[in-house]
Formats: structure tokens, sequence, C-alpha cells
């Protein structure tokens, strides 16, 4: 498998180098960003399949943990091996500026779920994958990033749906594109964020979830 990454990043250098409305507030959504040193597990329950559906919700709260455990890089590679690689903001701490951006997306999303049935969403990071800058002013890339959501009640904490791993891949920006991006304000960490709510509102309002459907080579890179 690393002979065929690294194969396929090669292939990827020398085919870049060839050319050249106001929405509604949460009623009483509370958070709560946790970056636990814990092992990343697949708690009980836990399906990457459907799961439950839980319709007309309302989220009441939010919580992120992003584990210690993931391991941070900041190596400037074309393909840093990391669970975490993260550019969007200043150098930090990656795991507490995860969990803001997912926090920050989770409460665009609930502004849009104004249901009867009050909800506690509660999001496990275990993947949040972005580009170098390596790659994102030669090859570009993905933001692969993949969480797992679980539904409860908010007074009890029973669940309301088992946790569910929920993937996504958003096509990075590279080269003059990502500069101008830049420019106008449509930066790394406001495309991700938009992108997420996206993801989290299509994941808690539809039967069948959040259906990732980026089929492009660095999706396939990255699964390798």
């Amino acid at each position: 498998m690393k002979r065929i990454r690294i194969a396929m990043m090669a292939l990827a250098a020398v085919a870049v180098s060839a050319c050249s409305g106001p929405q509604t507030a949460s009623r009483n959504a509370t958070n709560d960003v946790t970056i636990k040193a814990t092992q990343v597990s697949q708690p009980e329950g836990y399906t990457a399949q459907h799961g439950v559906f839980v319709p007309d919700i309302n989220i009441a709260r939010i919580t992120v943990d992003v584990p210690r455990s993931l391991q941070v890089s900041e190596k400037n590679s074309y393909y840093p091996k990391g669970d975490i690689v993260w550019r969007g903001d200043l150098f930090g701490d990656r795991h507490e500026q995860v969990a803001a951006i997912l926090d920050q997306s989770a409460r665009n999303a609930a502004a849009k779920l104004q249901g009867s049935r009050t909800v506690h969403v509660h999001f496990q990071v275990t993947r949040f994958h972005g580009v170098s800058e390596k790659a994102r002013y030669n090859t570009g890339g993905v933001h692969n990033i993949n969480f797992l959501v679980t539904l409860l009640d908010p007074e009890t904490g029973a669940t309301l749906r088992p946790a569910r791993l929920v993937v996504s891949n958003l096509d990075a920006l590279r080269g003059n594109e990502a500069i101008q991006a830049d420019g106008r304000g449509d930066t790394q960490k406001h495309r991700v964020t938009n992108f997420l709510s996206q993801v989290i509102q299509t994941e808690l309002t539809q039967p069948h979830g959040y259906v990732d459907g980026n089929s492009g080579f660095f999706v396939a890179l990255n699964r390798n």
C-alpha cells in the first residue's frame, strides 16, 4: 500500500508540473467542546450503516470530542502521515482548532433545525486530514474529515441513535485558485466550516444520513 501511495503521489506531481438569508438560532443550544486524552475506539452501539433515523429534531446541546490520541502532523510534505493535518489556522493546538471548527459547523446546522424533538448531538472526531502547504500550492488534495455522530436525550442521556461514522471529503483548492480564494475571504477554514455544516445538516435530516459522493483521485489515495 505504501508503494502504491508513493507512486500515485509521484504521478500527481508530474501531472501538475506538466500544466501549469438570516437564520434563526437553535432554541436552547449549548456546547461543550472536550479534548480528551483517550484512545480512539468504536463506542458501544457503533455502526457504519444507516442506523436509526430520528426525524424532526431541534438541537439543544452540542458536544465535541477530539481525543488527544489523534496524532498531529506539521510536516510539509505532499501527504503528511497523521490523524490531524490542518493548516487553516495559525500554528497552535490543532486539537482545539479542529474542535472549534466542528462545533461552529454544528451550530450553523442547528440554526436550520427547528423540529419538535430536542436532542443532544455528540461528535467524536476520528480523522481531520487537510492539505499541507506543499500540496496546497502544488498537487492539491482533499480535506478528509471523519467523525462519529451520536444522538442522545438531553435530559436523561439515553441513546436515541447509536454512534454512526460519517466520512466526508472536500476537494481542496490549489495554486493560484487557492491564493485568489484567500484574497476574497474564502479561506480553508471558511470552506471547511461551510462544508461540514451541510454535511451535518444532511446527516441529521435524511433517513440515509450523509453519503460521501467524492470519488476523485485524492479520495482514492486516502483509502490506500
